[in-house]
């Protein structure tokens, strides 16, 4: 049997033509890789061309995802903090309407709408 690396590869380069899947005593990251390559060799120009347009799609396809799933998360983000500023915005003119300060300078100072803090 093939005990050593070197056995096995002896036994690959031999035999690749004759076999038709990986052995299952060859069941290794580099070996599956090898029939892999030998595999895309193997088939014609046609359907090269064929396999290669189908990993573009999929790469085309799951880069896509990948850049709506950031975009959202980024949009979501930014909503969060929006929505925390604007919270605490109103805080802050809810404790200055509290200190005296008029709607006038309450406004200037928060961005908040006039409307905002009256209703405060």
């Amino acid at each position: 049997m093939l005990e050593t690396e070197i056995d096995k590869w002896l036994f690959v380069l031999k035999n690749m033509s004759l076999l038709d899947k990986v052995p299952v005593y060859l069941r290794k990251p580099i070996f599956e890789k090898l029939f892999s390559i030998a595999e895309y060799t193997n088939l014609t120009k046609e359907e090269r061309t064929m396999y290669d347009e189908s990993l573009k799609r999929k790469w085309d396809n799951h880069a896509a995802m990948e850049y709506a799933v950031t975009t959202a998360e980024e949009r979501g983000l930014a909503k969060g903090l929006e929505k925390g500023e604007h919270k605490k915005a109103l805080e802050v003119a809810s404790e200055m309407k509290k200190e005296g300060f008029s709607i006038d300078q309450i406004a200037k100072l928060t961005k908040l709408s006039p409307e905002e803090i009256a209703a405060l």
